[in-house]
């Protein structure tokens, strides 16, 4: 049996607290009923915009938090420095535009091959381990590999966004994904390449020794075909539980996740 760790990503908290430029709700008690409540990791994105989570949080996150902590940022040489002063327990580095409302897609590791390297090198001169999140192709595991890091999340947004399309009211709301307004048949054909090349790409990531997580979309619906990927041994999961948890609270929340991803 192998083992499967939940990183509880609680950027939304600050985004509601963003919202009303108030200190409600509390990202250090999402924090603490997070922890307490089966979550392995603790995951964070310090962004440039600092649109929700600001510096002050990362640091009270580090310093309090009895679980690891991810910390997601930017290749920008400003970003690094803070994350190299604060010390999280693993960086992760992902692309970052300011007009997106959530990361989309994986990093390129390939145009900008040499400002990966040199955040990598930064990075390890200051202890600290180094994963990509990038979209699941042999040639980006591959390309990771070659760059330093130690680890891979692969980007799972795609298979998502084809799961909620076929299984879910999505394309009947105003967020429908257009480019995936397909026959029934030809979705259930992506998803399952999509599935298949997160299969293959774990695979291959772990045989030339990389640790493989996963993350970005997943939700109480969808989570179950990635948890029959062995290779990968890392959730990062956070709008979904973060959204569950207005109905049912944080630890609950959490507690249903961690159900759902112990194999």
């Amino acid at each position: 049996m192998s083992t499967m760790k939940l990183g509880v990503n609680i950027d939304h908290v600050a985004v509601l607290r963003e919202a009303r430029k108030v200190n409600d709700p509390d990202i250090m008690e999402a924090l603490y009923v997070a922890c307490a409540s089966g979550a392995d990791q603790i995951t964070i994105h310090l962004r440039e915009d600092r649109r929700h989570i600001q510096d002050s949080d990362v640091k009270n996150i580090i310093q309090s938090s009895s679980i690891p902590v991810n910390l997601e940022c930017s290749i920008n040489r400003d970003i690094l420095d803070i994350v190299c002063e604060l010390k999280p327990h693993r960086a992760t580095l992902v692309p970052e535009k300011r007009e997106e409302v959530t990361t989309e897609g994986g990093l390129d590791v390939f145009a900008f091959d040499n400002e990966i390297s040199h955040a990598i090198e930064q990075l390890h001169d200051s202890i600290i381990p180094v994963s990509l999140f990038v979209d699941p192709s042999l040639k980006a595991m591959e390309m990771s590999k070659d760059l330093g890091a130690e680890m891979v999340e692969l980007h799972t947004g795609l298979y998502s966004n084809i799961h909620a399309m076929l299984n879910s009211s999505l394309p009947y709301s105003n967020h429908s994904v257009k480019e995936l307004e397909l026959p029934r048949y030809e979705l259930q054909e992506r998803l399952e390449k999509a599935i298949e090349h997160i299969k293959k790409s774990a695979h291959f990531a772990k045989d030339i020794g990389l640790e493989v997580a996963a993350g970005h979309g997943l939700n109480y619906h969808n989570v179950h075909e990635i948890m029959k990927i062995e290779e990968i041994i890392e959730l990062n999961i956070g709008q979904s539980i973060i959204a569950r948890s207005v109905f049912v609270g944080l630890a609950e929340a959490v507690k249903e996740m961690k159900k759902l991803t112990t194999r």
